[in-house]
C-alpha cells in the first residue's frame, strides 16, 4: 500500500502480516487441539418445567438417560436454578449406570473444573470410559489430552490414534485435529497432502476451523495447487460460520488485493468483524487503518482505542507501540 501522510501520532507501519502469519497461525491452531463441545439434545435444551419433572420421575426410577438430561438442565440452567454441582451429581449417577454421554459430560466437568475441583486425571479417566463405549466426542477429547499431556503421559502417537478412532465415527473436530497433526508432523510423518485431505473432510462436515485451514493451504499452495479463488471461497465459508481467523484472513485479502479487488473499506469491515470476536491481530490492524485513514476517516482517537483493545487482548506489538508513545491501555 502507498505510504500515507503521517498524522503525527505514530509513524506509518504496514498492516500486521498475519495473513502470512494467519496462514502459520491457522496451522498451529490444531496443536492446541480442538475439544468436542457438549451438544444438549433438542428436548434437553427446551426451558420446560414439565419436561424437567418428567426427567426427574424417570431418573427416580433408575433411567440413566433421564439422569444425564437432568444434568444438562442443571448445567445450563434450563427450567431449574443453574448448578454445576447438581449437574455433576446427576452426570455421576447416570455414568455409574453406564451412560456414555454422562461419562463424557463428567470428563468435561473435571477438565473445566465445573462443579468439581479441576482434575485432568479424572477428566481423562471419564473420557476413556466414554470412549470405550464408542462416544466419538470422548475419543477426540482423550486424543486432545494425550496431545497436551494433561492427565496422561504426553503422546502424539496416542493422540493420533484417538483422533483417528473418532474421525472414523465422523467426528469433525477429530478430522480437523488430524489435519493439524499431519500439517505439523506430530505423531505421523509430515504431509501437507494428508493435512489437506483431513481439513477437507472436516470442512465438508461443517467444521469452520477446517474450512479456514483449507483456505490457508490453498492460499499458500501447500498440499494443493495454489489458488486464491479457492482460498477466498473457504475463508468465506468459515467466516459465514463465525470463524474469527477466517474473517481476519479476508480482511488481509482485501487489504492486499489478493484474489479480490483491493478495498480498504472491505478490509476494515472484515477486521471489525474479527475484532468483535476478540481477534487481537484484527484489533491492531483496525488501529492501523484509523491511524492512516485507510477505509475509514482518519482518527488518532480511534487508532489509540483499537491499539489499546489489542494490547489488552495480549497483542505484543500493540503493547510495544503504546509504550513507545507513553500511552497506557
Amino acid at each position: 500500500m502507498p505510504t500515507p501522510a503521517f498524522h503525527g501520532l505514530f509513524p506509518y507501519r504496514a498492516l500486521a502480516r498475519c495473513s502470512a502469519a494467519a496462514l502459520a497461525c491457522a496451522l498451529s491452531m490444531p496443536l492446541a487441539a480442538q475439544p468436542a463441545q457438549p451438544s444438549p439434545p433438542a428436548d434437553a435444551a427446551k426451558p420446560d418445567t414439565q419436561l424437567v419433572e418428567s426427567y426427574r420421575m424417570a431418573a427416580d426410577k433408575g433411567d440413566a438417560a433421564a439422569m444425564n438430561h437432568l444434568g444438562l438442565k442443571y448445567e445450563y440452567g434450563l427450567s431449574v436454578v443453574q448448578s454445576d454441582t447438581q449437574a455433576v451429581q446427576w452426570y455421576r449417577k447416570a455414568a455409574d449406570k453406564g451412560n456414555a454421554a454422562a461419562m463424557y459430560n463428567l470428563g468435561r466437568m473435571y477438565y473445566n473444573g465445573q462443579g468439581v475441583d479441576q482434575n485432568f486425571t479424572q477428566a481423562a479417566q471419564w473420557y476413556r470410559k466414554a470412549a470405550d463405549k464408542g462416544d466419538s466426542e470422548a475419543m477426540n477429547n482423550l486424543g486432545m489430552m494425550y496431545y497436551e499431556g494433561k492427565g496422561v503421559a504426553q503422546s502424539d502417537t496416542q493422540a493420533v490414534q484417538w483422533y483417528r478412532k473418532a474421525a472414523d465415527k465422523d467426528n469433525a473436530s477429530s478430522m480437523y485435529n488430524l489435519g493439524g497433526m499431519y500439517a505439523n508432523g506430530r505423531g505421523v510423518a509430515q504431509s501437507n497432502t494428508k493435512a489437506v485431505e483431513w481439513y477437507r473432510k472436516a470442512a465438508d462436515s461443517g467444521n469452520a476451523e477446517g474450512m479456514n485451514n483449507l483456505g490457508v493451504m490453498y492460499a499458500d499452495g501447500r498440499g494443493a495447487a495454489q489458488s486464491e479463488a479457492q482460498a477466498l471461497e473457504w475463508f468465506l465459508k468459515a467466516a459465514d460460520k463465525g470463524n474469527a481467523l477466517a474473517m481476519f484472513n479476508l480482511g488481509m485479502k482485501y487489504a492486499n488485493g489478493q484474489g479480490v479487488a483491493q478495498s480498504d473499506s472491505q478490509a476494515v469491515q472484515w477486521f471489525r468483524k474479527a475484532a468483535d470476536k476478540d481477534n487481537a491481530d484484527a484489533m491492531f490492524n483496525l488501529g492501523m487503518m484509523y491511524e492512516n485513514g485507510k477505509g475509514v476517516a482518519q482518527s488518532d482517537t480511534q487508532a489509540i482505542e483499537w491499539y489499546g483493545k489489542a494490547a489488552r487482548a495480549g497483542h505484543e506489538k500493540a503493547k510495544t507501540l503504546l509504550r513507545k508513545n507513553r500511552l497506557s491501555w
